[in-house]
């Protein structure tokens, strides 16, 4: 019998996918008022679909935290001075509106699973103002199954929160940057008819036309 050692798959450094759906070519930085931080499960940090990961290489300020149960952090580790810090959980109070000024917030996103966030929600729920967001309609995040309606990815929440305090180009920065990461990524799984349903609704088709276009010439020449 013959042992077969199957090769992980080659990556992207940056964006995280397969090179021939690589979308670092459109990367684009983007700036923002509010403060970001993002507390990821471990075991968040190894998945290339982590919305997460999205977040840090595309908002040069935001920090991320790598959260373990068994080495629990500190409030001053993630808190800032001089802002409020809000931490986004579904059982928090409504969101302020209108919002305070977005440079004196302090948001902490929560990375992982809904089991994973809800772990790390009980850990640091009294470090700040916890906010719920009301958010309604269907996920653009196809690359996992949400298991009831309403839920949403990190970077999703963090797009409302742009588009609640009026931060509009990161908004739509952010936005091409996430819909890239989940066009690429269905493609680079073989998943082209949820591809093309997905770009068909997505700004992606417009904005980012030659990017797309130049991944499907690649695909097509090998």
């Amino acid at each position: 019998m013959r042992s077969v050692v199957l090769r992980p798959t080659e990556r992207c450094p940056r964006c995280q996918l397969p090179p021939r759906w690589c979308v670092c070519a459109g990367h684009r930085e983007i700036a923002c008022a509010l403060q970001v931080d993002v507390l990821m499960h471990h075991r968040e940090c190894h998945r290339p679909s982590s919305t997460g990961r999205l977040i840090q290489r595309t908002i040069p300020a935001s920090r991320q935290h790598l959260w373990r149960r068994e080495r629990q952090l500190a409030a001053d580790e993630v808190r800032q001075p001089g802002r409020e810090l809000w931490i986004l959980h579904p059982h928090g109070e409504p969101l302020p509106a209108p919002p305070p000024p977005a440079a004196g917030v302090q948001i902490l996103l929560l990375d992982g699973s809904w089991r994973e966030a809800s772990a790390m929600a009980q850990e640091v729920g009294g470090w700040g103002r916890r906010i719920s967001l009301p958010m309604a309609g269907e996920s653009r995040y196809w690359l996992r199954a949400q298991a009831e309606p309403g839920r949403f990815s990190t970077v999703e929440a963090l797009l409302f929160l742009l588009n609640h305090f009026g931060l509009n180009e990161a908004h739509a920065a952010l936005r091409l940057q996430f819909e890239l990461h989940v066009y690429a990524s269905l493609r680079s799984r073989g998943r082209k008819d949820d591809a093309r349903d997905f770009l068909a609704t997505s700004p992606i088709a417009t904005e980012c036309a030659d990017l797309i276009a130049a991944l499907e010439s690649t695909r097509t020449r090998e």
